[in-house]
């Protein structure tokens, strides 16, 4: 059923794609600021406490429905509402047409028309930003956002937590975001738990998608750039899957000489860069090409999970 509910899940989506301005998406953000509106008062504790009540009462009636229809043996049913969560829980062509878009005005040799989407995708300021430029944030923002919306849900999904799992995975991603990178609330204590609960809930999937970038690339190169470059990252998570999918496509991501312990804004991956031939990034700077190595990447790491998984639905059924 896990296999299958994936599936169609992702079959659906390439049908009819899930807006991310939809309106279930807009009450749970809507609910969330309710949560922080209700609870901060300054203090860490409380923000642990939104947290908790937030998955609380997205997670229980999850897992509740889908225990209940399975407990009454109504197979179809529950089949059907796995495939419904993972739909809406999914965001493999939330953002696509951005990065597609980007690809073709640079193809065509329009640099304002991809900055314009770049702006409105990672929303940074692209005036002025070159070609190599606009390519590498393209590529460093597709890889990340196919981590948290596809391989990520992936995972928890697969947990025996079951749709629950993905719910909480997409959730405390969101919650990570919406509680500490705005500006109002970047030196809040409140969304302290909420970073720290989306560091160890995604710890396991960011390292499966890493190393499903280097089965399906350049193993060697991979395993070099996660093992020597991925620390010099300020974030862990993106130091790992930026590294291990660069060198998976021979492409160097992130910025050369910049601090790498100073705060990030949201979609930035700055990476400190020597001089010293043994501390460069293998791969050559981001071009034109880079943009079609990231499709084929994403899409044979997808294959692969979905070949893996078929693997172990097919076990567990003959057993």
């Amino acid at each position: 059923m896990t296999f299958l509910s994936i599936l169609c899940a992702l079959l659906i989506e390439q049908l009819k794609p899930l807006r991310a301005d939809n309106m279930i998406y807009a009450e749970i953000k809507s609910f969330a600021m309710r949560i922080e509106h209700w609870f901060n008062a300054g203090d860490a504790t409380h923000g642990r406490l939104g947290w908790i009540l937030m998955m609380a009462a997205l997670m229980v009636p999850t897992a509740a429905i889908y225990w209940t229809l399975m407990h009454y043996e109504l197979v179809f049913a529950a089949f059907a509402w796995n495939v419904l969560i993972v739909y809406l829980t999914l965001g493999f062509r939330h953002y696509s047409h951005y990065f597609t878009s980007i690809q073709l005005a640079l193809n065509s040799g329009d640099e304002a028309t991809a900055r314009s989407l770049l702006a409105e995708w990672a929303r940074i300021d692209t005036v002025g930003m070159e070609t190599p430029e606009i390519i590498r944030i393209a590529v460093e923002k597709s890889l990340i956002t196919t981590h948290r919306n596809v391989f990520g849900v992936f995972f928890w999904f697969l947990m025996p937590l079951g749709p629950a799992g993905a719910v909480m995975y997409r959730v405390s991603e969101y919650l990570a975001r919406a509680w500490n990178e705005p500006e109002h609330m970047r030196n809040e204590a409140f969304g302290q738990f909420a970073a720290k609960a989306f560091y160890w809930i995604d710890w396991a999937p960011v390292r499966l998608t890493a190393v499903a970038f280097a089965v399906v690339g350049n193993f060697e190169d991979a395993i070099y750039a996660w093992r020597n470059f991925a620390h010099r990252w300020a974030d862990e998570a993106r130091g790992i899957i930026l590294s291990a999918g660069g060198g998976a496509m021979g492409v160097r991501l992130g910025t050369p000489n910049e601090n790498a312990a100073k705060v990030l804004p949201p979609d930035a991956a700055l990476v400190d860069v020597s001089d010293s031939e043994d501390d460069i990034l293998p791969g050559e700077e981001p071009n034109l090409r880079a943009l079609q190595s990231t499709v084929g990447l994403v899409w044979r790491a997808l294959l692969l999970w979905m070949m893996l998984l078929l693997l172990a639905s097919s076990a567990a059924w003959l057993g």
